[in-house]
């Protein structure tokens, strides 16, 4: 199997790369990445001279560059390459519709030209908007995206939905809840609690807490996605999800206790405009169709997030200071 691996050099992209390498020893990847802010090549520094590992240096909305990628004769796409942060979709869209739907449209139009196996697009639980105090997203929540940033990754899920229903392409659909683990970039909710922590900063916490996230371990969910490419049945989505929701100021306690730290470094801030208020998956379709289960429990998967921050250091700073 050779897998164009889009945005592998991003926090899940990379850790599905490694998986990969790891346990499928007759395939390859051709790591396509622009290496954004988020695209750290530091994440697979140690793979370079992996004769089953290529790296592009190249933008997915660039047909050019593209062409040639899709030349080399894949067998499959896994699609992460997006703009992620709500943030900054929030002060600058325009780029998220650039990268996250018509990055998405060339892609598929070259798996289609170069009629690919499979086309598998790795996107989020917040195309389903917000949840109350009950209930679970499941495969047939219809859509309801909060902000440019999920508004954008919806659009994107309708394309390849699209593709599959107009043209017959193989195409399967990943959404995830709230990841975390090793090679998460610092301006994300855990990783930039720990650092801030470590620097002895005071750690934000947007308006009263409350807002509660389904959280999944990376590697977790990049086993999803593997299940998904290879037994996933074509025009389906899989939702994969933790089972495991923390409110944000919960997380933030558990982790000034695993630093030793107390409430006084709690910093709360004004509330992200249009901030969803909680997030929560129903992953039973992908527990029950491909087998797919957890292995990583919080209570074991945050202290070891934390330690692997800890023992990290040259990897986050720099990032910190950018």
């Amino acid at each position: 199997m050779h897998l164009i691996v889009t945005g592998g050099c991003g926090f899940i992209g990379s850790n599905f790369v490694r998986l990969i390498l790891s346990e499928r020893s007759d395939w390859r990847i051709t790591n396509v990445d622009k290496l954004t802010y988020a695209g750290n090549p530091a994440n697979l520094a140690d793979l370079a001279s992996n004769p089953r590992y290529r790296f592009v240096h190249a933008d997915i909305c660039d047909k050019a560059k593209m062409a040639e990628v899709f030349a080399d004769k894949p067998d499959a796409v896994v699609h992460f390459a997006a703009e992620s942060h709500v943030d900054r979709s929030i002060t600058g869209p325009e780029i998220f519709v650039q990268t996250n739907v018509m990055g998405t449209q060339i892609l598929l139009e070259f798996a289609r030209e170069f009629k690919l196996r499979r086309f598998l697009h790795v996107s989020t639980d917040e195309v389903y908007g917000s949840l109350g105090p009950t209930g679970y997203f499941t495969e047939t929540t219809p859509y309801a995206p909060n902000s440019p940033y999920s508004a954008s990754k919806a659009g994107s899920d309708l394309l390849v939905r699209a593709y599959h229903h107009t043209f017959g392409m193989d195409t399967v659909i990943t959404n995830c809840s709230n990841n975390y683990g090793p090679y998460q970039y610092p301006e994300k909710l855990i990783p930039l609690l720990i650092t801030n922590l470590m620097d002895g900063l005071q750690i934000p916490i947007y308006g009263d807490g409350q807002n509660v996230r389904d959280w999944l371990q990376v590697e977790d969910h990049c086993r999803g996605i593997l299940l998904a490419l290879e037994k996933g049945k074509a025009g389906e989505t899989y939702n994969i999800g933790g089972n495991n929701e923390w409110k944000n100021i919960d997380i933030a306690r558990e982790i000034l206790r695993l630093l030793g730290k107390d409430e006084s470094s709690i910093r709360y801030v004004p509330d992200r405009l249009g901030h969803d208020r909680r997030y929560a998956i129903d992953a039973s379709k992908i527990r029950r169709e491909l087998g797919w289960e957890p292995k990583h429990r919080f209570e074991t998967g945050l202290p070891l997030t934390v330690e692997w921050y800890k023992t990290h250091e040259s990897w986050w700073r720099p990032l910190k200071k950018s």
